[in-house]
């Protein structure tokens, strides 16, 4: 059989747009085995073939016999996936396809994404699928997946695989299933042993301190004692104009000092004491790296980091926009800043702002401080859309390109304007704001929101109308709860978690019951005592400084500074202490977890409030004898009320807080799939059921 050169990328779409670069006609042979694709590509006197992982085909897993489920556990090895999950059966099909394909190739290279878990991936497919090839395979590096850039990529191959980011990343999945495993494992048994009721529990080394930060917040919430304070304010009237000043002490801590400025103002006088007029320049943003992608997606879309990311990386794998999983606000001058203007001219919403950035003397973007390495910052490719986006994909790609105009432009130039007024010898102060010059403001719009506030001509000495002098209450506020967007800047600034995985970890903590509220992240029962027990009994893996240095031994590892073996070592150490203490207080752990997770089971099935006979709830009940699912009322065990209703055997069951609008029955919302939550009033008799 003719000999070949094998590429693995991370994801069939990637292969198959590698496969369509490298091709000298643009184009691909698609083929398959057993239901797994590869393409086929001719370049010069090559034949090339592109297969790919289905993200990662191994993990680690305990290498203990099956029995029974315990911990400690301190003995792994990196094995298939389908051998250590459960419902990935086809991971072993894919494997074997790739084992195959490697059996008559000549050359392999590795084109999985230029990072940690893309490195994982090709390394683990050509150590284990391709027997051994990890040491002479070569490597791809790109950023996007034009295909300029693949082809380029292609032709100056790095000679090797990239083995100390290997190596980093190898160390971080050890840690974090060697802290993941012992310490779920040890919730969830003390919980299970306690009540004999089974529930994941899990817990993790950046898990633990991400909880913490939300239940210390609502600790704080829950004990914050207001404090009074009083605000005055001032009406006057300017040429038919009326305004609102403030007075200079804009706390005023006692009620008997703010009656005396309320005494002191009585004229129907002031006088404009001075006027101070500046102009300032406000810089353009800098480039998007992930996490202020995600956080200025959450800021204008409400969309959750995690969403934001596989919408980004869908864009990037329609090499729409380059590689995401960036933490660098750099765009160097090799990326072609005019190539990609020029290509973007093509779309009418951006001719008019890329023909004005094209005629600048120079383009030079305002970078940011950080730096990857790996990737520059998120930057569009220039390619427009080939296929309708959905709403989400429109709203992140538009973002992304508007943000790139943004950086390359002028600064915005405003003025300030600041009067005080003397109203009896007290100072009050007015601001007025105006936009001169738009700047990159005019590229970033609809995503920058700024309101003039004009001002009439004004001189100094000028007298005004006194209106009125209002005294207001006011109290102080406890702080805000998080929110998925200031969460991940917490978790950025304390630098745990990666750029990669920060936005699952906060997913996490909702699909364990851990969180609840998609603006407002409210620590639930079950969350607190989580945190109670890790605080107590395992303060390390809450500690937000022992996730810190692990992370900057990850890198240490990177740098050829540090070893694996040894970070391995001081972490099944550490571990060796905190699982013997779980160990002694499992019963009092499983008590305190078990009460929380029996009310929690309870308030699931409950949907509210029954209309009939307004004193029993609606629960979730399960017949015995046809073991159908439906709703009844918690008084019908009494003989007081028979109220019911029927319910769809398969989704999962969600009770809205507000009732219907038209009848006033509780609604519920049956999610049967992920994407389209199906929303019914439980009255059988409501006209909205008719109209659905």
């Amino acid at each position: 059989m003719k000999k070949y050169t094998l590429i693995i990328s991370e994801k069939p779409d990637a292969a198959n747009r590698i496969a369509t670069a490298l091709d000298d006609k643009g184009r691909n042979t698609r083929k398959n085995s057993n239901g797994v694709p590869f393409f086929v590509a001719k370049n010069g006197d090559k034949e090339i073939i592109v297969a790919s992982a289905l993200g990662h085909l191994y993990t680690v897993m305990s290498n203990t016999k099956k029995g029974k489920w315990d911990y400690p556990v301190f003995n792994y090895q990196w094995a298939p996936r389908w051998m250590a999950e459960k419902g990935v059966l086809k991971i072993r099909t894919w494997i074997e396809v790739l084992s195959k394909l490697a059996e008559n190739a000549e050359e392999f290279i590795d084109a999985c994404d230029y990072d940690i878990e893309g490195s994982i991936i090709g390394y683990s497919v050509l150590k284990y699928a391709c027997n051994g090839k990890e040491k002479t395979a070569k490597r791809m590096k790109y950023s996007t997946l034009t295909r300029e850039e693949l082809r380029e990529s292609f032709t100056n191959l790095l000679p090797h695989l990239d083995f100390a980011l290997i190596e980093a990343g190898l160390t971080r999945h050890e840690v974090d299933w060697l802290y993941g495993i012992n310490l779920s494992r040890a919730l969830t048994l003390a919980a299970k042993n306690s009540n004999n009721m089974y529930a994941t529990l899990s817990t993790g080394r950046v898990q633990g301190p991400t909880l913490k930060y939300i239940e210390t917040r609502e600790k704080n919430i829950q004990i914050f004692v207001p404090t009074p304070f009083w605000n005055i304010t001032a009406k006057i009237s300017i040429d038919d104009h009326t305004f609102e000043l403030e007075h200079e002490k804009k706390v005023i801590e006692t009620k008997a000092k703010a009656n005396a400025i309320i005494a002191a103002c009585k004229t129907k006088e002031g006088q404009i004491n001075k006027i101070d007029t500046k102009e300032f320049q406000q810089s353009p943003p800098v480039p998007f790296d992930l996490g202020t992608l995600q956080s200025e997606a959450y800021r204008l879309f409400r969309y959750p980091p995690i969403h934001t990311s596989k919408i980004a990386q869908h864009l990037y794998i329609n090499a729409l926009i380059s590689y995401p999983r960036t933490s660098s606000q750099k765009l160097p001058s090799t990326i072609g800043y005019s190539t990609i203007l020029k290509k973007l001219s093509r779309s009418t919403l951006y001719q008019k702002l890329t023909q004005k950035l094209l005629a600048q003397p120079t383009l030079k973007p305002n970078e940011g401080s950080k730096f990857d390495p790996a990737h520059p910052a998120i930057y569009p490719t220039g390619n427009l859309p080939e296929k309708v986006l959905d709403t989400s994909a429109k709203n992140i790609y538009d973002l992304i390109v508007r943000r790139f105009l943004a950086v390359f432009s002028e600064p915005a130039l405003k003025q300030r304007v600041k009067i005080s007024v003397d109203i009896k010898w007290n100072l009050f102060f007015m601001m007025g704001y105006r936009t001169l010059k738009e700047g990159w403001m005019e590229c970033y719009r609809p995503y920058v929101h700024y309101e003039d506030i004009l001002l009439p001509l004004l001189f100094e000495g000028q007298k005004v109308a006194v209106k009125k002098v209002n005294l207001k209450d006011k109290f102080s506020k406890p702080p805000s709860r998080y929110n998925p967007q200031s969460l991940l800047k917490k978790m950025e600034k304390e630098e745990i978690g990666t750029k990669a995985t920060r936005a699952s970890t906060i997913q996490t903590l909702y699909e364990r019951k851990y969180v609840e509220g998609e603006q407002n992240m409210t620590i639930t029962d079950l969350g607190f005592e989580v945190a109670d027990v890790l605080k107590n009994y395992c303060p390390s893996v809450v500690s937000s400084e022992m996730t810190r240095k692990l992370e900057e031994k990850m890198e240490q590892i990177q740098l050829k500074q540090e070893t694996k073996q040894k970070v391995l070592a001081d972490t099944i150490e550490n571990l060796k202490t905190v699982t013997e203490v779980l160990k002694q207080k499992q019963s009092d752990i499983g008590v305190q977890l078990g009460q929380k997770i029996k009310q929690l089971r309870l308030n699931e099935q409950i949907i509210g409030k029954c209309p009939k006979c307004q004193t029993g709830k609606l629960v979730i009940i399960r017949s015995k004898k046809t073991r159908k699912r439906f709703i009844g009322c918690t008084n019908f065990f009494e003989g007081k009320c028979n109220t019911s209703f029927p319910l769809p055997q398969t989704g999962k069951i969600k009770p809205l807080t507000k009732p219907c609008k038209t009848c006033g029955y509780p609604i519920i919302k049956i999610l049967i799939t992920p994407k389209h939550p199906w929303k019914i009033c439980l009255n059988l008799d409501c006209s909205t059921r008719e109209e659905k």
